[in-house]
């Protein structure tokens, strides 16, 4: 089937996934691992799925310059052109207005999609259906949009999006975005009924996204369009070396999302996690008769041990005793043993091991 010319997709890789440390550290975060047992890293099967829409050559990997030779390793298909190297972190809005900067400058015709390379997703004919559906939607009006995940329990580690409570259309209009809430909160956002979770999977055209930075982040879209011409050129990398960390460390979701008034979004039709931790992984995988969960060992010896997920970094005996609801993760260098209900803190203990024993375990 001949894909449209004017698709292209923003795959955002550049995150080191602290929250999946020690087995994602700086040098080889977590986009870059198997984490689902599948043979593909996490990278592979978003690039993979976002080819079943859209041609190979416009899917653009946005990644930091450090991982420029991980990424051309893990997709040996891609050319130079579709890598957008951040030259400093400065989390997501900066990078996605150079990227829809260079993408229009080629084709400013261009639909884009905004996918997050560390999600799962079962489902890929709904996923690709979506997809559409959103493309269409953004071909017809000058529209920003999101795809919301339908909430099954009051996460607080998740954003949520409000739609308008009347709107019967399959497209609805976005109220607001409501950036992790407490827990009474995300109960009575259940409650109410017109809530999503965010997803972080956006559509738009290109010319929509940067009226958009014109309108609500004038001074960044001013930094960047100083550099529009040598965009897709030889000197752009001198341009962004010099100006690239000039630009404000802020998300999409707050530069933009919460202050324009055309969002919309569409409920997701595929089950979705975003395995942003290591008990979202547990959810995902398969579990034995005690509910654990082993990766990279088929030798356990479980006693009284129960809903504990297991990872170590070579096929060898696992021993659990007297064990219930813990990660127990092993690397060559590190091995943590954390209950579950703190997997929120696995940030604050890599730093601490960091200030304590030294930047080789970041």
């Amino acid at each position: 089937m001949k894909k449209n010319a004017n698709y292209y997709a923003i795959l955002m890789a550049g995150g080191v996934g602290s929250r999946f440390w020690p087995v994602s550290k700086a040098t080889y975060p977590k986009q870059f691992h198997d984490m689902l047992g599948t043979g593909k890293s996490l990278l592979q099967s978003t690039f993979s799925r976002l080819q079943k829409i859209i041609p190979t050559e416009n899917i653009f990997i946005l990644t930091n310059a450090n991982y420029q030779a991980l990424v051309q390793k893990q997709l040996p298909e891609i050319t130079e052109r579709q890598l957008v190297l951040e030259p400093a972190m400065r989390n997501t809005a900066p990078c996605i207005l150079l990227a829809s900067l260079k993408i229009y400058k080629e084709n400013p015709n261009a639909l884009m999609a905004v996918a997050p390379s560390d999600h799962w997703i079962e489902d890929e004919e709904a996923f690709t259906s979506n997809l559409q559906m959103s493309f269409d939607a953004c071909q017809r009006q000058s529209i920003l949009m999101t795809l919301g995940i339908q909430p099954s329990f009051p996460n607080t580690g998740y954003g949520y999006i409000k739609f308008l409570e009347n709107d019967k259309s399959t497209i609805k209009a976005v109220e607001k975005f409501t950036e992790k809430p407490d827990y009474l909160t995300a109960k009575k956002f259940l409650q109410e009924g017109n809530y999503t979770w965010n997803a972080g999977i956006f559509i738009w055209s290109a010319k929509a996204i940067l009226e958009a930075f014109e309108q609500h982040q004038p001074s960044m879209k001013s930094l960047f369009a100083k550099g529009y011409e040598v965009l897709n050129t030889s000197a752009e990398n001198k341009f962004l070396t010099s100006d690239y960390s000039k630009a404000e460390n802020i998300s999409i979701d707050y530069a933009i999302l919460e202050k324009a008034s055309n969002i919309y979004m569409l409920t997701a039709s595929f089950d979705w996690n975003d395995l942003g931790t290591w008990g979202s992984l547990y959810e995902q995988l398969p579990k034995n008769e005690q509910e654990n969960v082993v990766i990279n060992s088929n030798q356990l010896i479980e006693i009284n041990s129960s809903e504990n997920i297991v990872r170590t970094s070579t096929n060898k005996l696992v021993v659990l005793e007297g064990l219930k609801k813990y990660m127990v993760i092993e690397t060559e260098d590190e091995l943590v043993i954390v209950s579950k209900e703190k997997e929120q803190d696995i940030k604050q203990i890599r730093r601490a091991a960091i200030e304590k024993y030294g930047k080789q375990f970041e």
